[in-house]
Formats: C-alpha cells, structure tokens, sequence
C-alpha cells in the first residue's frame, strides 16, 4: 500500500481518530516546547479566531457579534 491509499483511508474511515491523533500530538509538542499555560492561551486564541472566523464566513457583521456579546442583561 502506497502513502496515499493509506492517507485515504485514514480521512474517509477514521476521521475522526486521525485528527484526534494530529491534535494531541500538536498539543503535547506545544506543551513540552512552550508550556502548559502559553498553550492553553493559544489554543483559546484560535478557537476566539474560529469562532470570528465562522460568523463573518455567515455574513454576519463584526458589529453586530461584539453587541451580541457585550449587550446589556438587565
């Protein structure tokens, strides 16, 4: 089996398993080179840039996000 069938496989079959591996071994990378707390604020940094990311890919304004989540709860 060539690299390719065997790359394949693992994205149409397991998924969900590979990018599982892919992220922890990137974490524990991380961990060992950076720290626990500089990564930890890293990985809160692209899941804030995600999430911004998602909502102007749905055409919803920047402004109408930070009103969202900085409204008044009376």
């Amino acid at each position: 089996m060539n690299l390719s069938k065997i790359l394949e496989e693992l994205l149409t079959h397991h998924r969900g398993k590979t990018f599982g591996i892919a992220f922890g071994l990137l974490f524990s990378i991380l961990v060992i080179t950076v720290g626990l707390l500089e990564t930890v604020f890293i990985a809160i940094c692209i899941y804030i840039g995600y999430i911004i990311g998602k909502r102007l890919d749905d055409n919803e304004s920047f402004n109408d996000l930070v009103h969202k989540l900085f409204k008044d709860k009376k």
